[in-house]
């Protein structure tokens, strides 16, 4: 005679499996709360991070040149000192040194003193706003003397763009974009090799896009149209990968954390508008560390002053790419060895079968 099967479960009896229990969300008030507070906490960190160093915009240390006979440079190097840390000073033997030293983005400017009268060399293309800044600097103080200074652009900047204002509103557009590439990659789930494909892919396109808008049909920029879509493209690819990468190490709030870093700080630290040395201090040399700000330094020396100075900002996006995109195919097999195992079921132990009654 057999033995009577066990009583099924409530689980066997349905046809579905036991499933773990889940944590308990947030209660409505709690939630209601975090929203009440954490807009508000949001807005003050935008406010501050764009508005902040536009109110505080001023020459700190800006790189700026002087050549001619070296009487009457000490003396107009004297006076330029007088503004309290606002001009790095570089000696120059003469105009042609000068006009050098601003090609090969070494200095913004420079004042040459000539037997005729002061002139004043500028660089429109690395910053318009530097530009106009260094002519009422200079003019200025000769006015009071009653000298008048002759002023040269040596690098003009585009003239559909005199002032910069397109070139320096191009940053945001490209974080927004590399940002959403990390974004989707995380969201749509796809993993390692073809993380890295999406997120390739998509820069590539961004920057033949960007460049076919900028150069093509707007024309804000003057260099070599494939240099200047691969530079686009190397740049929304160190903010993608840098999104992505974080996500894949830290999970969903990768992607809160790379948004700050990106736009909340490396787009209004970048100087795009204006220059690095125009920030409030650290803030300068900090966004030239960051994607936005590498590659708005990076395609300013591809577009208008032939590669010069662009070594620096190629190696911090080439950096932030590759390490993103690492981080993105290892990530999740870091997850899994780091993920504890669950607890081993237990074989279920046999029931004994009834003594059958005699």
């Amino acid at each position: 005679m057999s033995a009577p099967s066990a009583a099924p479960t409530a689980a066997q009896a349905t046809g579905t499996a036991p499933t773990a229990p889940t944590a308990p969300s947030l209660p409505p008030g709690r939630r209601m709360v975090a929203v009440i507070v954490l807009i508000p906490l949001v807005a003050a960190l935008a406010l501050w991070a764009f508005a902040w160093p536009n109110a505080r915009t001023a020459p700190r240390d800006l790189p700026l040149g002087v050549a001619g006979p070296a009487t009457a440079v000490a003396q107009v190097e004297q006076q330029l000192k007088q503004r309290d840390g606002a001009f790095e000073i570089h000696r120059y033997a003469d105009e042609a040194a000068a006009r050098d030293a601003i090609e090969d983005r070494t200095v913004y400017g420079a004042v040459v003193v000539t037997q005729s009268g002061p002139k004043l060399l500028t660089a429109s293309a690395a910053s318009p706003m530097v530009a106009q800044l260094l002519q009422q600097a200079v003019t200025q103080q000769a006015a009071e003397e009653g000298v008048r200074v002759a002023t040269t652009d040596v690098v003009a900047g585009p003239a559909n763009d005199p002032r910069g204002a397109a070139f320096g509103s191009s940053v945001l557009p490209l974080a927004l974009a590399g940002t959403a590439s990390g974004a989707m990659v995380t969201l749509l789930g796809l993993r390692r090799g073809r993380a890295v494909g999406a997120l390739i892919g998509a820069a590539a396109l961004v920057g033949t896009a960007a460049a076919t808008l900028a150069d093509s049909w707007l024309g804000l920029l003057g260099g070599h149209w494939w240099a200047e879509a691969g530079v686009l493209s190397l740049a929304t690819l160190a903010v993608g990968a840098t999104v992505a990468g974080f996500a894949s190490l830290l999970g969903r709030a990768g992607l809160g954390l790379g948004a700050l870093l990106i736009v909340f700080l490396g787009n209004p630290f970048a100087g795009a508008s204006s220059a690095p040395q125009m920030l409030p201090e650290p803030v300068g040399a900090l966004g030239q560390l960051l994607p936005p700000g590498a590659g708005a330094s990076l395609l300013r020396s591809v577009a208008f002053f032939d590669g010069a100075g662009a070594l620096t900002p190629t190696l911090v996006l080439t950096a932030w790419a590759a390490l993103g995109l690492t981080a993105t195919l290892l990530g999740d097999l870091l997850k899994r060895r780091t993920r504890p195992s669950g607890p081993s079921t237990p074989e279920p132990t046999p029931t004994p079968a009834p003594v059958p009654a005699h």
